[in-house]
């Protein structure tokens, strides 16, 4: 049951992150844009330089921000890392000297002596 569950909500953030696939990629060129310009814009020395720079990187920024949904889509990827961490978990084996019900037989046989 535990591994359907896994199984369940690896799918459902597959599908997240498939769908939000291309506004992520969209984010990131945005956001290399924008960083691009903000650099250009501080190196600029004139005022007409400035000013190109600063529409470029409004438009840009408008770009960055108009993907931020894409962040569900970052958020699906980290739920399927999650997801595949868990799933990949080695399983605890009880073995004989930690089994649980030792120390009861031992008490149980005890009970039975009086």
């Amino acid at each position: 049951m535990k591994k359907f569950g896994l199984l369940l909500l690896g799918g459902i953030a597959a599908i997240a992150f498939l769908a939000n696939l291309g506004p992520m990629v969209a984010l990131a060129i945005s956001l290399v844009i924008t960083y691009f310009v903000i650099r250009e814009f501080l190196k600029a020395e004139t005022t007409m330089k400035k000013i190109m720079w600063g529409i470029i990187g409004f438009i840009a920024l408008t770009a960055t921000l108009s993907n931020i949904p894409s962040v569900i889509g970052i958020a699906a990827a980290y739920v399927l890392y999650l997801v595949y961490k868990k799933w990949n978990e080695p399983k605890e084996i009880v073995s004989k000297d930690h089994d649980p019900f030792r120390n009861f037989e031992k008490q149980w046989a005890e009970m039975n002596k009086y």
